[in-house]
């Protein structure tokens, strides 16, 4: 049996403004074409199908399309989405029972009842060949009870338990299935969640996925008997802990120009009995980013290069130089005239640097998160230390609170 394990799409993301729905298509017509000819038993996609909970109408479009066509395939007999951060649980939900008739099965947010999550694939014959503990992204409010007067540590101890208790829920029922089963068939856990130790890079888009606390699980929480983790949320293709079975298969496209130099992938596990082999198949790059930074002759020197090589590129530049140009924007536009390069990012740190009168030497506003500068203003205007933690935190919320997805009101 082999097993294809995806995630992080983010349909419907654009890059400095630029719509990118042509990529998308590019790759979900290679995803096709690569489960076809691998002869994919099952396509896994761990979460952030969408890039946000109000996907537009071309995104939805390719993802229905996508899991149409998967189906008419004759080697794929299931697929399994769970939904990611970015995901809103109640619109992945919503075509649950139509696309159940498809051997799609998708579990948009966790419910009383963990069963729920529990997905037994079984063959044409209707003989069970897979265990599948679809777990999705845990919400705060799904696994943690709020008291008054905790701490955030408190807060951080309870997030970490709850996604314990819940996967030792899920994957406890798993085993027990598989037991009564009589038959060894893999028992595959699948999530959504930022694993300690993960790697990420600069300029990636992964967020933090809980207010006011890191709640980065260890691999410890995940039992041995599960033969194979699919992950998703971090964008860099990677092992959990070292574990050939236990991985994020990481974003297929570059989300921006800090991911451009990675080669991406989606993993491939092919089982004999419930041992399983991980293989790497390398995404084609469908679009090619570049950044460029340093003083005018290096990025112009580094134009001439691209342009006479004729591929089309998006630039992001960044100009570091010791002289302040005021007009590089006309000076890049003018290098890149005629041919097939597209500059849709200009960071010029000298201009930024002057007007800023930056507070400390080598700092810019684009080096803080909104984090940082918040804490920046409590200190201008003399907020007592004891009282910006709590300000802080609430500010996170209040932030969280504007991407939230709506789904308990749906």
């Amino acid at each position: 049996m082999k097993i294809l394990h995806t995630s992080d799409w983010h349909l419907g993301r654009s890059l400095y403004g630029r719509k990118r729905y042509e990529e998308f298509e590019a790759f979900l017509t290679w995803l096709v074409d690569t489960i076809e000819h691998h002869q994919v038993d099952v396509l896994l996609v761990a979460g952030d199908v969408f890039d946000t909970n109000t996907p537009s109408n071309r995104a939805q479009e390719l993802y229905y399309r996508f899991l149409c066509r998967v189906a008419s395939l004759n080697t794929c007999r299931h697929i399994v989405v769970i939904a990611g951060n970015h995901d809103s649980p109640a619109f992945l939900n919503a075509p649950k029972a139509l696309l159940k008739s498809l051997d799609v099965h998708v579990v948009g947010s966790i419910t009383d009842q963990p069963e729920d999550e529990l997905i037994l694939l079984c063959k044409p014959d209707g003989v069970p060949e897979l265990i599948v503990c679809a777990v999705p992204y845990l919400r705060d409010r799904d696994i943690r009870l709020v008291d008054a007067g905790e701490s955030i540590a408190d807060k951080e101890l309870k997030l970490i338990e709850g996604i314990r208790q819940h996967y030792a829920e899920v994957t406890a029922l798993a085993e027990q299935k598989r037991l009564e089963l009589g038959i060894e068939i893999p028992i595959i856990g699948m999530g959504h969640l930022f694993a300690a130790g993960g790697q990420t890079v600069e300029g990636d888009g992964v967020r933090e996925l809980y207010v006011g606390s890191l709640a980065h699980v260890s691999a410890g929480i995940f039992p041995a008997y599960l033969d194979y983790l699919a992950l998703g949320h971090l964008h860099v293709p990677q092992r959990v802990s070292g574990s050939e079975v236990m991985r994020y298969s990481g974003s297929p496209l570059p989300m921006g120009f800090g991911e451009a130099k990675q080669e991406k992938s989606i993993c491939l596990a092919q089982f004999s009995g419930v041992h399983a082999q991980v293989t790497l198949i390398n995404v084609p790059v469908f679009q090619r980013l570049e950044q460029i930074r340093g003083s005018w002759d290096k990025l112009s020197t580094r134009i001439h290069e691209l342009a006479a090589a004729g591929t089309p590129v998006w630039l992001e530049v960044v100009y570091d130089g010791e002289e302040v140009i005021g007009d590089l924007r006309e000076r890049l536009e003018s290098a890149v005239s005629g041919s097939v390069i597209e500059i849709l990012r200009i960071k010029n740190n000298r201009i930024i640097d002057r007007i800023l009168n930056q507070m400390d030497e080598g700092e810019k506003l684009d080096d803080l998160t909104v984090d940082e500068v918040f804490s920046r203003c409590m200190i201008a205007h003399n907020v007592p230390d004891d009282q910006q933690t709590g300000l802080l935190l609430t500010y996170q919320e209040a932030v969280s609170s504007l991407t939230e997805d709506d789904s308990q009101a749906d």
